[in-house]
């Protein structure tokens, strides 16, 4: 079937439709208006975890930057040994031990 012949179930069915009016009241019902903004102000409770987060990423950030920056020497290979001479890669692979060993 052509679905261009006015005789298809589409087009009949289309244009019974176009002809029918929506008799219904479009008005907003009374108080919507207020009940919108109320809504629109309405304050979300966040969780104590929610408040905290971001703070507790940027804290966890700035200690391991000062991490970073307290044992850069010892890192870095400077005077006393560290990470960066070839002979001591994979010689002790305990991170505690390291940690302790630079106390001395």
């Amino acid at each position: 079937m052509n679905p261009i012949d006015p005789k298809h179930p589409w087009m009949r069915l289309t244009a019974a439709a176009r002809t029918v009016r929506d008799e219904r009241d479009v008005t907003a019902p009374f108080g919507f208006a207020t009940r919108v903004v109320a809504l629109a102000q309405e304050v979300k409770v966040a969780s104590l975890f929610e408040r905290f987060a971001l703070r507790a990423v940027g804290i966890a950030c700035l200690l391991a930057l000062a991490s970073v920056a307290v044992n850069y020497k010892t890192l870095a290979g400077g005077a006393g040994g560290g990470l960066a001479d070839d002979s001591d890669v994979g010689g002790n692979d305990d991170a505690v031990a390291l940690v302790l060993d630079l106390t001395d």
